[in-house]
């Protein structure tokens, strides 16, 4: 599945981005697994502006906390980590743990989304 999935996005980048918005009309799109810079330019290419981009992170000790063991070979793939240096998104949540710190952090996040419609 990996290989043909790598295979039609080397010959048509934005394949499954027009697959997922093919047929259907939505005010917002909330697209929770973009994985590559060309599935994020796709997005800013098709909704302009408007587009939002959300990354959440979390310390490795954090995430080793909820159970998370570094596999080499899958954690250090391009579809683990292949964003990891885009740096230009429009919104950072941290979740390192701290409960009132991520509500406060998704519910600015949520402001804005009630502003914007």
């Amino acid at each position: 599945m990996i290989c043909w999935g790598e295979e039609k996005r080397q010959a048509d980048p934005g394949f499954f981005c027009r697959k997922i918005v093919e047929g259907v009309s939505q005010p917002i799109w909330l697209v929770s697994d973009t994985r590559r810079v060309s599935d994020i330019q796709w997005f800013q290419e098709a909704y302009g502006a408007v587009t939002q981009t959300v990354r959440v992170v979390a310390s490795e000790q954090s995430r080793q906390q909820r159970g998370w063991v570094f596999t080499p070979g899958v954690d250090d793939a391009e579809s683990e980590c292949g964003l990891d240096n885009f740096g230009n998104f429009d919104w950072v949540i941290e979740n390192h743990g701290d409960m009132q710190s991520l509500e406060d952090q998704l519910e600015n996040l949520l402001e804005f989304i009630r502003a914007t419609l």
